[in-house]
């Protein structure tokens, strides 16, 4: 283990590479993890905390370790999996106040993954009311809140996996993302995250363009994690049998590859200044280490992203009317309530018109990426807003203006990941957005992790700062 180094601090190789040394015990990594759920409970991460569950799962570990017989890359290794993503007796209020939420009798694919691969899940996560918004804010959590600057969003959906992640809970953590709910949490906390190829991690309620995928520090964290959960579930009735994917750590240039550049997102917010200057420069240095940059223009349109956010304005009325009776004042935010119930004005022939928006995007961002290896664009045109605010946006009645760039790959299926590019000049994270064909997310890991390698100091994230400061107590409101 790294001299000065908590276990909470270390990579998953890390990790292992000190169990399989004898230097410290899942047990001692739990311990470790346990210490900061405990000491960042104002940053409102964990919907249900089970470091029971999670005490008994290291000790198996430990025993495991000590005889020399791992059960792979994760044995051991502290993880959360956000709260839509079910677990045996864990109840699942997907955000809401709503009372006598669900509590599944099995474990979702993922989460049996997990266990399989002796993985130690020490909670799960927090998310805002149905997942449809881009912060923390929640009508059953509260406000969830950035470790690295309390003010600021985490992002969202998968905003209480943005805080264990950035908070070094464990090396790895897993969101589900729609139209950015992994990446943009990404972005906004200085983390790599994969939103991956559709099914390629299987879920027990999928539905167009919904993913689930892993967080992290480090884009070589997110390796193992693929490794293990990348497994056809025949549960996922969405999705079908990969080839074999080769997630082996390792890092690779972009030497010889047509690399798109979309600074342009199409529809939604303008683009702020400091993020185009931070993606521009990282494209130019991929072009210095041998790749041809080549444009490639908006995929998202005006038209297409306001059906979709129509087509979900219904969906999520629908949730809406199928409760057992009308929410009561708090059990569901006012903005979600507001934003669903604009598609009662909706007829069913324009609800059907709006879903098939989702494949009309889709066939243009197949499209528009074929003739590049991967593209490069800015995660989401604006820098993390004020923790309180639901979305970048005051108002629900307007649609999802911050996901041009994110939106397109949840409807294609293609890979999408994230990696930090810079910071502005108040401190805020900036993150990039690399996209592959169809299967490509070993080879978008490589690229992330290549990245990470060569980026200058001021785009990596100070790790250890942030968790002396943590530690200092000075990040808490």
């Amino acid at each position: 283990m790294p001299s000065h180094s908590s276990p909470s601090d270390l990579s998953v190789a890390q990790l292992q590479a000190a169990f399989r040394e004898h230097q410290i015990t899942p047990s001692d990594a739990l311990e470790s993890v346990a210490a900061r759920i405990h000491r960042d409970t104002g940053f409102n991460g964990y919907h249900a905390i089970t470091l029971d569950e999670a005490q008994h799962a290291a000790e198996e570990s430990d025993r495991r370790w000590e005889q020399g017989r791992p059960l792979g890359p994760l044995d051991g290794v502290p993880v959360t999996v956000k709260e839509n993503l079910g677990r045996r007796g864990v109840t699942m209020p997907s955000g809401t106040a709503l009372p006598d939420p669900p509590s599944p009798e099995r474990d979702a694919p993922i989460v049996e993954r997990l266990h399989e691969a002796g993985a130690v899940i020490v909670g799960s996560t927090v998310m805002p009311d149905w997942g449809m918004l881009s912060s923390g804010v929640s009508s059953r959590h509260g406000i969830s809140r950035s470790p690295w600057n309390p003010q600021l969003t985490t992002g969202g959906s998968s905003s209480g996996a943005a805080v264990t992640a950035a908070a070094g809970h464990g090396p790895v953590h897993i969101g589900t993302d729609i139209g950015g709910s992994i990446r943009l949490p990404g972005t906004w906390n200085g983390l790599a995250t994969l939103k991956p190829s559709a099914g390629l991690l299987p879920l027990d309620h999928p539905y167009t363009g919904r993913a689930a995928g892993p967080m992290a520090r480090r884009a070589v964290d997110l390796f193992p994690l693929m490794s293990v959960a990348a497994r056809w579930d025949d549960r996922d009735h969405s999705s079908h049998p990969y080839p074999p994917l080769d997630f082996t750590t390792r890092a690779s240039s972009p030497e010889g590859m047509v690399v798109g550049l979309q600074m342009d997102g199409g529809p939604g917010l303008e683009l702020d200044d400091e993020v185009r200057a931070a993606v521009s420069a990282a494209a130019e240095i991929f072009a210095s280490y041998g790749a041809r940059v080549v444009e490639v223009p908006a995929i998202t349109t005006e038209s297409l992203l306001r059906r979709i956010d129509d087509f979900w304005r219904a969906r999520s009325l629908n949730s809406l009317l199928n409760l057992p009776r009308e929410p009561q004042q708090g059990e569901v935010l006012d903005y979600i309530l507001a934003w669903c119930r604009k598609a009662q004005s909706r007829s069913a022939a324009q609800a059907v018109g709006d879903y098939e928006a989702l494949g009309e995007l889709a066939a243009r961002a197949r499209a528009l990426t074929r003739h590049v290896d991967v593209l490069l664009s800015p995660v989401t045109p604006q820098l993390a807003f004020a923790a309180e605010n639901p979305m970048p946006h005051p108002h629900p009645e307007e649609p999802m203006a911050h996901i041009s760039y994110t939106l397109p790959f949840n409807m294609s299926g293609q890979p999408a990941g994230t990696v930090n590019v810079g910071k502005s000049a108040d401190g805020r994270w900036i993150g990039m957005q690399i996209a592959g064909p169809m299967a490509s997310d070993a080879d978008v890991l490589r690229l992330m992790a290549w990245w990470e390698q060569v980026r200058p100091a001021s785009a990596a994230p100070d790790w250890a700062s942030l968790d002396a400061a943590l530690l200092s107590g000075s990040m808490q409101l």
